[in-house]
């Protein structure tokens, strides 16, 4: 059969799972081996049926006929033990492939930017790393192994049918070529459903991810009914997908089964028509049709084993989508070193825009020009969406600058390994994540191997004593993102984690915010303490933040317009008293205060 540009394609996608492959390999042949022997010693099998019909049978000499059944007998025990002995060789090794191919997509997903987390949905993801492996992974013990030894079969079958009978052969031959050309055209058809099918499958669980995790949100307003009803809408989408899959595989099925039992009936009526003629012996006639019925399952599987080929290649390709995603935030080839850390952090002319931003439209962060200096702390305030926070996760090179450049000590923030960075830099965002882990995991992420009084000196900072009081205390383990817990006790193991990684420079994204009055007061208190030696970046939504600060930076429009202490800048910039009075209620009495 002639390759068309389409199964070529499948063939490069496939073939692209080779390193991944390559060391389950020798297994998979030894698999393929035994089934093809399997299916061999099955074609035999009439070829012995044609010496005893055409024998023993015909000269009614019934002292051989005990031998050759004798014959069949070992012939199909070894027929089934070659069929185990291709599981038993294939089904292992493929679940490595798919363990190590899973890891690897883990890998990839940590190491790519933040950026390629905010285009890509997290139901998208999770169905290539499961559904789409485990499919990769069946094909690979089962699928691509038994289409091989099926066509194998089928064409040393034809050889035995051409053998017995050439006119029979070319009968087979010439009735089965629908089969083969309804094949060809099947492809094209199905890869683009199977796509389809795969893609709402991934957004289906994107949705169940978002109602799960939102459950309160919907709860609270009384969404309910409209999640599930766009969810139905979404799920009938699927359906219909699925129902014209199940149509396109149906429609091969078809032609799999009428023609060969066409071709049977042809065949049985020339071969009858053959033997009466005398031109071929009964024998041979039941040596015929046997073979004929031992390529029937290898003729048969031609469907879904197509089909199963072009959904492996649909999540091959899926998977690759992933891998293949350029991450332009990575390790230089040279990482240079800070050989004495001291925590001076410069924004020179900094830059940013996000990938996805129209054209014409200016940078988000326009030109920054700031120096913190070390063990200074410097506030960062500024209207919504003014670029705070966009800020703040440059400096980790959570995103990279678009132009510009950031230093820490003096040395590029890009010529330092991001391992090296995050030791001297950490954060604490205001949208608090913990994982579903202990207390002291969760705390102690930045420095696993700091003992138990760094962990208590990061919790009392925190104010987060109330770990204490949990049912296993330290080792209780969390609930999923915390959940378990309240806003503000999640934000105080956050700037406890923070704090716990004893940076150089610890950076704040309003880490304070879900806290009560009380609870922020002991926290700042004991935050001046440690930032006495940090140098800090804290972006403040409230003025009591800004308290905290030696020195305000005002973020307007992309741009510091303005730098100095709070009494210098409430003195000089009307902007900056905006700001600080639309903060919060308090941000008048704190001005107030400050001019009097």
């Amino acid at each position: 059969m002639t390759t068309s540009p389409t199964s070529v394609g499948t063939v490069r996608a496939l073939a692209r799972l080779y390193p991944f492959a390559r060391a389950a390999l020798p297994r998979l042949i030894l698999g393929t081996i035994a089934s093809l022997l399997s299916n061999v010693v099955a074609l035999a099998i009439p070829q012995v049926l044609r010496g005893l019909v055409d024998g023993p049978l015909s000269t009614g000499d019934s002292s051989l006929v005990v031998p050759i059944v004798l014959v069949v007998v070992v012939l199909g025990v070894s027929e089934a033990l070659l069929f185990a002995l291709r599981r038993v060789f294939a089904l292992i090794p493929t679940t490595h492939v798919e363990a190590g191919m899973r890891n690897a997509f883990y890998a990839k997903l940590q190491d790519l930017p933040v950026s390629f987390h905010d285009r890509w949905a997290s139901g998208q993801l999770l169905s290539r790393m499961m559904s789409d492996l485990g499919l990769i992974r069946r094909w690979l013990a089962f699928g691509i192994i038994l289409l091989i030894v099926n066509v194998v079969t089928v064409v040393l079958g034809l050889i035995f049918l051409v053998s017995i009978s050439w006119v029979l052969g070319l009968i087979f031959v010439v009735c089965s070529a629908p089969l083969w050309i309804f094949s060809y055209k099947f492809e094209s058809k199905y890869s683009e459903i199977s796509r389809r099918s795969q893609d709402q499958s991934g957004d289906l669980a994107t949705a169940v991810e978002e109602s799960v995790h939102g459950i309160r949100v919907l709860k609270a307003f009384g969404r309910g009914r409209h999640a599930l009803a766009n969810f139905a809408t979404q799920a009938d989408e699927l359906r219909q997908t699925e129902i014209a899959k199940a149509k396109a595989i149906g429609g091969i099925w078809l032609w799999i089964v009428v023609v060969p039992d066409v071709t049977f009936a042809i065949g049985l009526f020339a071969g009858v028509a053959l033997a009466v003629n005398g031109q071929l012996t009964v024998g041979q006639l039941v040596a015929f049709f046997a073979t004929a019925t031992v390529l029937r399952f290898p003729v048969d599987s031609i469907g879904f084993l197509l089909s199963m080929t072009f959904d492996a290649r649909t999540a091959t390709d899926r998977y690759f989508e992933v891998m293949d995603s350029v991450n332009t935030v990575v390790d230089p080839e040279s990482p240079q070193a800070i050989t004495t850390p001291q925590g001076r952090l410069v924004f020179e002319n900094v830059h940013f825009r996000y990938q996805d931003a129209p054209d014409g439209q200016r940078d988000l962060l326009n030109g920054i020009d700031l120096t913190i200096e070390p063990g200074e702390t410097m506030a960062i305030v500024g209207l919504t969406g003014s670029g705070k926070t966009t800020l703040t996760a440059l400096a980790t090179r959570l995103y990279d600058v678009t132009g510009g450049r950031i230093t820490l000590d003096g040395v590029d923030v890009r010529d330092l390994s991001r391992d090296q960075l995050r030791t001297h830099i950490s954060m604490a965002f205001e949208d608090a994540t913990l994982f579903s882990d202990s207390v002291r995991a969760n705390v102690l992420m930045g420095r696993p191997d700091a003992g138990d009084a760094e962990l208590e000196k990061a919790l009392a900072i925190a104010q987060a004593d109330f770990v204490h009081e949990l049912p296993q205390g330290l080792d209780t383990t969390i609930g999923e993102e915390g959940l378990s817990l309240s806003g503000g006790q999640r934000q105080r193991l956050a700037l406890a984690r923070a704090v716990a990684a004893d940076p150089e420079v610890l950076v704040l994204d309003d880490p304070l915010s879900a806290l009560d009055v009380d609870t922020e007061a002991l926290v700042e208190e004991a935050l001046r303490r440690v930032l006495a030696s940090t140098t800090a970046l804290v972006v403040a939504h409230r003025p009591s933040t800004v308290a905290l600060a030696d020195r305000v930076a005002l973020l307007e429009n992309g741009r510091v317009t303005a730098v100095g202490t709070h009494h210098e800048l409430l003195a000089s910039s009307d902007h900056y008293r905006y700001v600080i009075s639309s903060l919060d209620p308090e941000g008048n009495a704190l001005e107030g205060e400050v001019t009097r």
